[in-house]
């Protein structure tokens, strides 16, 4: 029996996304507020300054077949700003489909999708020398949880205001669909 359903589990996890169970929600062993990254301009923050607010964690690219998700990204940065924070994390990860700079970047997001949200320095976000971040974000031993780390670009992680991973959501998931602003509501 466990072999003709794991097929369908795995399926439904990459179609819908991970979450954890918001009744049992285990506290991370490390805090996600104690690490640190760059944001394209080069200046260093703690995520401790997002503490107030849900986070909401993607890894972008400017050159992918979701790239159109920075329009609905700032829509949702623009609307529930003040329950949440849009940050973006721009890697080259998935098919080289992040090559430039930093510069490059910021001026292809403000150009072409008017960003204002904030966002980060080009980052590894899988493999052996992903950012801390994510590192913490798909390895249960730290976040409590979740051990899913990003299947492509675009992929989404939801952090409470506590700063507890409650869920992932795959890239196919849009960012103004009714599962993530329930998600940010509730």
């Amino acid at each position: 029996m466990v072999f003709f359903l794991t097929p369908f589990l795995l399926l439904r996890s990459f179609l819908f996304g991970v979450t954890s169970d918001i009744n049992k929600l285990i506290s991370p062993k490390k805090s996600i507020y104690d690490i640190s990254a760059k944001l394209l301009d080069g200046k260093t923050v703690r995520l401790e300054q997002f503490i107030g607010k849900k986070i909401l964690l993607v890894n972008v690219a400017s050159n992918c077949g979701y790239t159109y998700q920075y329009e609905e990204l700032q829509k949702l940065h623009e609307k529930y700003g003040d329950k949440v924070y849009v940050v973006g994390f721009p890697s080259n990860d998935f098919a080289f489909q992040e090559p430039g700079s930093d510069s490059d970047i910021k001026e292809f997001c403000e150009t072409n999708y008017g960003i204002t949200f904030t966002m980060f320095s080009k980052i590894k976000v899988i493999g052996k020398n992903k950012h801390p971040i994510y590192e913490w974000l798909s390895n249960p031993e730290l976040n409590g949880w979740n051990k899913q780390a990003p299947t492509w670009n675009f992929c989404k992680y939801l952090i409470d205001k506590e700063g507890r991973l409650i869920r992932f959501y795959n890239s196919n998931i849009k960012p103004m669909s009714e599962e993530i602003i329930n998600d940010i509501n509730s």
